[in-house]
């Protein structure tokens, strides 16, 4: 069996994607989960440019047993940001634009989640507000 997953699309512009997360896991856990994947997301309305990477502006969240891991996905997946276990917050980081992807070596531009510490029955739920990059 796997965790129970699901990803929302709430707004796909031509700037700003938001998107909310859940998990209601089994013990399984996720690692490395591609949970915005730049390629399907909407082109510039304006250029019809390719979204190629995205930079984290606001977290909004809560966990309940488990904490989760936030990448950007590269050859060498890149740690974004730590949300920690047993918590609830909102992270805004619009006052300096943002958290940009470190565009390392063999980056995809995709964001990625890793479950720590996850046990059965324990939750997450996210909702993540990203500047698209063309």
């Amino acid at each position: 069996m796997a965790d129970a997953v699901a990803t929302q699309t709430i707004q796909d512009g031509g700037a700003t994607a938001i998107f909310r997360f859940t998990n209601v896991s089994d013990g399984t856990g996720e690692s490395a989960v591609t949970k915005i994947d730049v390629s399907g997301l909407n082109a510039n309305p304006v250029t019809g440019a390719s979204c190629t990477s995205v930079v984290i502006q606001k977290i909004y969240y809560s966990t309940i047993g488990m904490g989760v891991k936030i990448f950007f996905d590269a050859s060498t997946d890149v740690l974004a940001w730590q949300l920690n276990a047993d918590w609830s917050d909102t992270m805004d980081f619009t006052d300096f634009t943002g958290i940009p992807d470190t565009l390392a070596s063999g980056t995809t531009g995709d964001i990625q989640f890793t479950t720590v510490g996850h046990s059965s029955g324990d939750v997450y739920n996210i909702v993540m507000q990203v500047m698209k990059r063309y």
